[in-house]
Parts: C-alpha cells; sequence; structure tokens
C-alpha cells in the first residue's frame, strides 16, 4: 500500500496496484487528485511515507538499476529552451544511452533537427519531450498528462503516436480526460483524493448501473442466468432503467420478493458529465 507526499502532508494514500500485462494503463483523475504525486513515488523522485514500488522485485526509490528500467515524462518541460532538437537529444542519450537517429526517424523530426527547443510550437515540444523517453528501451513507461495545452488535433496526433511507440510495453498515462482515456488506454485507473476508486479493463466502463435484490423459492438460474446469491437472496445488476422494468416484471410474475432496487454509486460519474 503506497502513501507518499510532500514534506508532512501526504498526498496519495494506501494505493496498491499490480500491472500484469503490457497494455497502456491510464491513470485518470481531476487536477490535484495526486496523479504527478504518484508518477513522482513510481518512478523513484519522491520517498514514499509508506509502502514500496517494486520492479523485477526491486525498490524502485532504493535501487539505481531499477531506476534505470524506468522513463518518466513530466508535464512540465525539461528541455532546455536554447537547444536544438539533435542537441537536446543527443544530451539526455549520452547521458542515459539511445539512439538520436532512430528517434529522430519514429517521430517525424528530421525538419526540427537543427531548430532551437524555444522556436517549436507546443505540439512540436511536446513531440521531441516524447523523443526523449523512447531515446532506450525501457521496462516502464510514465506520461504526465502528455497532451495537456495543446490543440485537439495536436492531441490526436500524440495519442496516435504514443499508441504505436507503446505496444507491447507497460505505460502509465495520465489524463483527466475519460475522452481521452478510452481512445488510448486499455486499463483503467481512477484517482480522486489521493486514493484509488477504480480499476479495470476500460472496456468495462459503464456509465450507470443498477442493483435488484429479491426473494425466490423458484429455480430462475434460466430466466436470469447472471443473478447471484447474497446474504440469503438473489441479486442481479444492470445497466439501464429499461432492463431494470424488464427484470422486475420477470421476478413479479415468478411470484418473487423484490428486495432491493437501487442505482449504484459510480466514481467515474464526474468525468461522465464532463465529456
Amino acid at each position: 500500500d503506497l502513501s507518499a507526499g510532500y514534506g508532512l502532508e501526504e498526498i496519495i494514500h494506501k494505493i496498491n496496484l499490480r500491472l500484469t500485462e503490457p497494455s497502456i494503463y491510464v491513470v485518470l483523475g481531476p487536477n490535484g487528485a495526486g496523479k504527478t504525486t504518484l508518477f513522482r513515488a513510481i518512478c523513484g523522485i519522491l520517498r514514499p511515507f509508506s509502502g514500496q514500488v517494486r520492479l523485477d522485485k526491486l525498490d524502485l526509490f532504493s535501487s539505481k538499476k531499477a531506476r534505470q528500467k524506468v522513463a518518466y515524462l513530466s508535464h512540465l518541460n525539461a528541455i532546455p529552451e536554447e537547444m536544438t532538437v539533435y542537441n537536446a537529444l543527443k544530451f539526455y542519450a549520452d547521458i542515459e544511452g539511445g539512439n538520436v537517429e532512430h528517434v529522430i526517424n519514429i517521430l517525424n523530426l528530421e525538419g526540427l533537427r537543427n531548430k532551437k527547443f524555444s522556436s517549436l510550437s507546443q505540439g512540436q515540444k511536446k513531440r521531441v519531450s516524447v523523443g526523449k523517453i523512447f531515446l532506450k528501451e525501457r521496462e516502464l513507461y510514465l506520461l504526465d498528462e502528455p497532451t495537456s495545452n495543446v490543440d485537439p488535433r495536436i492531441s490526436k496526433e500524440i495519442r496516435q503516436l504514443l499508441a504505436s511507440l507503446s505496444k507491447n510495453k507497460f505505460v502509465l498515462y495520465s489524463s483527466h480526460n475519460l475522452y481521452e482515456a478510452r481512445e488510448i488506454g486499455t486499463y483503467l485507473i481512477v484517482i480522486k483524493n489521493g486514493a484509488l476508486t477504480y480499476f479495470d479493463k476500460i472496456e468495462n466502463v459503464k456509465t450507470k448501473q443498477y442493483r435488484i435484490g429479491f426473494k425466490t423459492l423458484n429455480d430462475i438460474s434460466k430466466m436470469l442466468p447472471k443473478s447471484k446469491l447474497e446474504n440469503g437472496y438473489f441479486v442481479v445488476t444492470v445497466q439501464s432503467p429499461g432492463e431494470v422494468a424488464e427484470i422486475v416484471n420477470k421476478i413479479v410474475a415468478e411470484g418473487a420478493k423484490i428486495i432491493e432496487l437501487r442505482e449504484l454509486d459510480n466514481p467515474l460519474q464526474e468525468f461522465f458529465e464532463e465529456e
């Protein structure tokens, strides 16, 4: 359970995550939710208040070997404005290793090679920054809101680029936009007020869910195969008011007694409302 923060202030609280397959895991949360703090703790910049981040059984905070397996793209620009694109990429490649020409080629940066970073558009700067973390193969990539402060067209281009570069890699990608999460991610991790509130495949995300509980002595397994027994009565979960009405009618027709009927809390509702 990972907790971390700054000074005496705890920002993220007892977060427990396990990444099991190479995919893009989108960390979704409003501004101030703790996404950047989580990323800084994962990559070893912040010492956790409690818990550990482990990669190949190594503690990322205490093991330099483990940290070298992680690439982190901050939401803040870390490239000197007066450097040319080529010199900036070469500077980082000389420190950490990597193939500058390969990155220039795959990110289509040839036309920007000799331009100063300060002269680039926001979209071009983002592409160069992305190139910096893909100079060398890593086991884990952290991208903190890589499409912030760019227009929708550039944002889409960057997502497409990252989707291509991230194949068969473990990637954590933070955002506050559910549409973006659905566009690029396989898994969705929701952070709110520093706590983990949701972790599942994006394909399983639903806008609303309704829970119906009922008691019956009849065998209804064929009629409602998804129902399950909880606390002495049957429960079924559906996604629309129409399904609620249909199932309630079936249950009543079977002579069953309705015990519970309610809309479930949805930790993603605020993000649906923002779309």
